[in-house]
């Protein structure tokens, strides 16, 4: 069982973000004139602990990868504030990132589309010290080598390309490339998601051992709630571009505040026939809003069986109603007082058919 990391009291986030904005916007016509925008990240907040893992879960849409991309500065925010390190990157050009690149890396989720198929297995990982200017001790080769086989490749496979390897050994690659130049956080756009699970939890462990080894500091994104238990010391859940809960690991699964959270956790596979009779499923109604014209309030509002007037009306505010847990929701569950409301909408239909999460 993993063992959390506790930060020193008292450390200063390794990154902050404050009210993170990113809309797409949609044009139209021969002068592409705007009519709308997708709301794919609309204001999220949190904080990531040097040492630590954040995992970050939510429904395919929700704007996981978006926001990834958003904090590696791959996109351009439309709004917010990204601290790294106590300095704002929020709108650094190429070439004031090309230095924070060393620090900041980002492992992809595809292994198949991530590596250039042109490029051998030496060229890829390479990639970063010529694009930086850095020149290994040891020689370019000598360090590919290592960084090989620390991942646990044969370092003999210098010379082959990307389509002699399977998609477990491929993202083996991709996490050398990532760990090349030495960085301090690591951003895994849903790393086991495109493998098979026999390898999923070869490559769970390996990042977990480069975690402890390396000292790294990891954000990984996943729609696999057994995954990012495994893997994470906290854990956000996102919804239509919105965080509607962060808290440690343990508490989350024991003690889910959100509802949203709550029909995830209900989803989970169980294997033993006998917890899974016993356990009762949460069958949400309706679709997932469009994020080019999200729900007014809270926006979970249209499928959540506890919504009232106030839940349409008012947008909740992500508050902690423990230590270390927070929620955005006006009638939260297993916390200490529910927040003001009419009266709740009946239950959700419960039966042990597997949801659409």
């Amino acid at each position: 069982m993993r063992i959390p990391r506790q930060a020193s009291p008292g450390a200063e986030p390794l990154l902050k973000v404050t009210g993170l904005v990113k809309h797409f916007p949609i044009t139209h016509g021969v002068l592409r004139r705007q009519v709308g925008a997708v709301q794919a990240v609309d204001g999220i907040d949190f904080s990531v602990l040097p040492g630590e893992t954040l995992g970050v879960v939510g429904e395919s849409g929700c704007g996981k990868s978006t926001m990834g991309r958003l904090v590696t500065r791959l996109l351009e925010p439309t709004g917010g504030k990204i601290e790294f390190q106590g300095r704002d990157i929020t709108h650094l050009g190429t070439s004031g990132m090309r230095p924070m690149r060393r620090d900041i890396q980002m492992i992809f989720q595809d292994p198949y589309s991530s590596l250039n198929p042109r490029h051998t297995v030496g060229t890829i990982v390479s990639a970063p010290f010529k694009l930086q200017g850095v020149k290994p001790a040891q020689g370019v080769k000598k360090e590919v080598q290592g960084l090989l086989e620390l991942v646990g490749l044969n370092p003999e496979h210098y010379n082959r390309y990307p389509h002699e390897f399977s998609g477990g050994q491929r993202q083996r690659i991709g996490i050398a490339r990532a760990l090349a130049l030495k960085p301090k956080l690591v951003v895994a756009d849903e790393p086991v998601s495109a493998l098979d699970v026999s390898i999923q939890a070869q490559v769970v462990n390996l990042l977990d051992d480069l975690q402890s080894e390396l000292g790294l500091t990891y954000v990984i994104i996943a729609h696999d709630l057994s995954v990012i238990r495994h893997v994470s010391d906290r854990i956000a859940v996102m919804y239509l571009g919105k965080v509607v809960e962060v808290a440690d690991r343990e508490a989350l699964y024991a003690r889910p505040m959100h509802p949203y959270t709550t029909a995830l956790l209900s989803a989970v596979p169980v294997p033993d026939p006998k917890r899974r009779t016993a356990r009762q499923r949460i069958l949400l109604t309706g679709d997932v809003p469009s994020p080019i014209n999200p729900p007014s309030g809270c926006r979970f509002h249209t499928r959540c069986w506890k919504a009232t007037e106030v839940c349409s009306a008012q947008e909740p505010p992500l508050i902690a109603l423990e230590t270390g847990h927070e929620v955005a929701c006006h009638h939260p569950e297993n916390a200490p007082k529910d927040a003001p409301g009419d009266a709740p909408k009946d239950a959700p239909d419960i039966g042990n058919q597997p949801t659409g999460l």
